[in-house]
């Protein structure tokens, strides 16, 4: 008899033991912060949320939080609906990335630019001759998405992509810009900007590997000040690149908080996604939005 109420005993310790670690294993997923921002005006709620445009299977499943106020919006708002590529004009898109004729890209570009270009191509086996036809612009973007993919980054398991599939049919989608208007920002500036914009992309390229997992937890955490200074490790070190990240965040968060002022005049509610480097910062979108009066709180 003993020996069976011990065993009933530990039966019962066990049991208690998986619910008490369930229920602390709840409380402090609500309790933890996520990189996503309420923000209220009198009329709407707007969510904002920081997307991480490439991504690996372990961020999922995301926080409930972020969950539920997806399910709570009328809209999703993305940067770019990258599922609409058939608005994208090919043979635009190819004359501005791609040089005409016998035109090249060391034409173009500093030869300190060009040796790193070489080291980095010789790195990861393209001959140079494969790439010399592409503008500075496009090459940065085709360095970025195969670093991203060595590292067993996947643009398909990225935010935007997760929550576009869960809006098709079943919301309305918006955008903060296009896909025209993130491509004719890069190809419209001048050959110096582009070259800081390539130079800036093969500097962080090298710190992509050492910094991934660090980018990721500071998102699964929000933690905003570890992936600001993650983001900027750059710029601080080359003050020349500064001209190139106004342009490329500092503008555009600007132009994004005009966007969402936009919904926060409505009636309703939407489910805002932009990466997570234009919500952080003093120039950051939810900086911006707060110096402007709005109730912001950090789900």
């Amino acid at each position: 008899m003993e020996r069976g109420r011990s065993k009933l005993s530990r039966i019962f310790s066990a049991i208690v033991f998986l619910s008490l670690a369930i229920f602390v294993r709840d409380v402090l997923s609500q309790s933890q912060k996520s990189f996503l921002w309420k923000v209220q005006s009198k009329t709407s709620t707007v969510y904002v949320l920081g997307s991480l445009h490439f991504a690996k299977k372990d961020i999922y499943p995301l926080n409930q939080k972020i969950e539920n106020a997806f399910d709570q919006s009328d809209s999703l708002v993305v940067e770019a609906n990258v599922n609409d590529i058939k608005k994208i004009d090919i043979q635009k898109l190819m004359e501005q990335a791609i040089y005409p004729d016998n035109d090249t890209l060391e034409k173009h570009i500093s030869s300190e630019t060009l040796e790193s270009l070489k080291k980095e191509t010789g790195g990861i086996g393209i001959p140079f001759e494969l790439l010399n036809k592409q503008r500075p612009w496009f090459l940065a973007m085709t360095f970025v998405s195969l670093e991203s993919i060595r590292l067993g980054l996947d643009p398909n398991l990225g935010i935007d992509k997760y929550f576009l599939s869960k809006a098709e049919g079943k919301k309305k989608i918006l955008e903060l810009e296009s896909i025209d208007y993130q491509i004719n920002l890069l190809s419209g500036f001048s050959d110096k900007d582009q070259e800081l914009f390539l130079i800036y992309t093969l500097k962080d390229l090298h710190l992509m590997e050492q910094e991934v997992n660090q980018v990721t937890q500071a998102w699964i955490l929000g933690d905003t000040k570890s992936m600001e200074s993650l983001l900027t490790k750059s710029v601080s070190e080359d003050k020349r690149l500064s001209t190139i990240f106004e342009k490329l965040i500092f503008e555009r968060n600007r132009r994004m908080v005009s966007k969402i002022e936009d919904f926060l005049r409505t009636k309703e509610t939407y489910f805002v996604i932009a990466g997570a480097g234009h919500l952080v910062g003093n120039q950051g979108v939810i900086e911006l939005l707060r110096e402007k009066g709005y109730l912001i709180e950090q789900l």
